[in-house]
């Protein structure tokens, strides 16, 4: 079974690659956009402090973008998941490329962070994918990164958050904020794997996806396969970006009770389940009937 099928988002792709005015904003590293897997791709930029494309293709921060962003936008067909390709992908980079990461995870200022965030909200993104861990806590930060998320919250955007790779049980500023959805990494039968973040908050509001072994685009172009809750994240965003292009006039809060409720009931735990799009879609389009009937 593979990651696709594992998180039942087969059938969903099947049924759409999504549409242009469902835009997701990637706070992540620079891209390699110009790798042949882009063509045609909708991909823009949203300028900032850092440039979307990639300077050096081995760095860190460009491999990380790279990777993210082919899981999301790559065109159907390639070595990457390509989940939605037809949504237009909104790039807001925060790891420079000499940026060290903690693991797969690369790190940014809470600053940055909520600076990033903001752009993304006003640029007009309605998903935000964020796979970053924190360079510092402090009550100031988690103020910053708080205020971001419910400045987002408030004008309709769903931002799903990767929950670390530091195999503790504790959550974030992030995690914590009841609009954001965490997401953990799994392997394709859903077992948690226990060297990635957990806690009540991410047992409670959000959901696992595969995050072992999972390919996708390398900054050369080449298949890159790599883990962690940066990969599981991105199948999370794609899912609610499809489910959202069947029903753009869906609000927020319904597709985020959609996607978060539709896999099994929820049991107080630390661990939360595993992600099911073409449930998630069913039950958006049942409620959608009954509000015609």
């Amino acid at each position: 079974m593979g990651p696709l099928d594992a998180v039942q988002l087969a059938p969903l792709m099947d049924l759409t690659s999504g549409r242009p005015e469902i835009v997701i904003a990637l706070i992540d590293g620079p891209v390699a956009l110009n790798l042949p897997d882009f063509i045609g791709a909708k991909i823009r930029e949203i300028p900032g402090k850092l440039r979307g494309t990639c300077d050096r293709a081995g760095a860190l921060a460009c491999l990380h973008g790279t990777f993210v962003a082919g899981m999301l936008a790559a065109r159907r067909g390639s070595p990457a998941p390509a989940i939605s390709p037809g949504c237009t992908l909104l790039l807001r980079p925060i790891f420079a490329d000499s940026s060290s990461g903690q693991g797969d995870m690369p790190s940014a200022t809470p600053e940055a962070l909520a600076d990033a965030i903001t752009d993304s909200v006003k640029a007009g993104a309605r998903l935000i994918n964020l796979s970053s861990a924190l360079l510092r806590s402090s009550p100031e930060g988690d103020r910053m990164t708080e205020e971001a998320l419910n400045y987002a919250a408030s004008r309709g955007v769903i931002t799903i958050a990767a929950a670390g790779n530091q195999g503790t049980v504790g959550s974030s500023s992030i995690t914590r904020h009841p609009w954001v959805i965490p997401v953990a990494a799994c392997n394709v039968s859903g077992q948690i794997l226990s060297q990635f973040n957990l806690a009540r908050s991410i047992g409670h509001r959000g959901l696992c996806a595969p995050g072992e072994g999972v390919t996708s685009l390398g900054a050369d172009g080449k298949p890159q396969t790599l883990g962690g809750t940066s990969a599981a994240a991105p199948f999370v965003t794609g899912a609610i970006a499809l489910i959202w292009s069947e029903f753009p006039s869906a609000r927020a809060n319904e597709i985020k009770l959609a996607i978060t409720h539709s896999s099994r009931p929820r049991r107080p735990a630390l661990a939360p389940p595993l992600l099911n799009a073409w449930a998630a879609y069913q039950a958006m389009a049942s409620a959608s009937a009954g509000r015609v009937a």
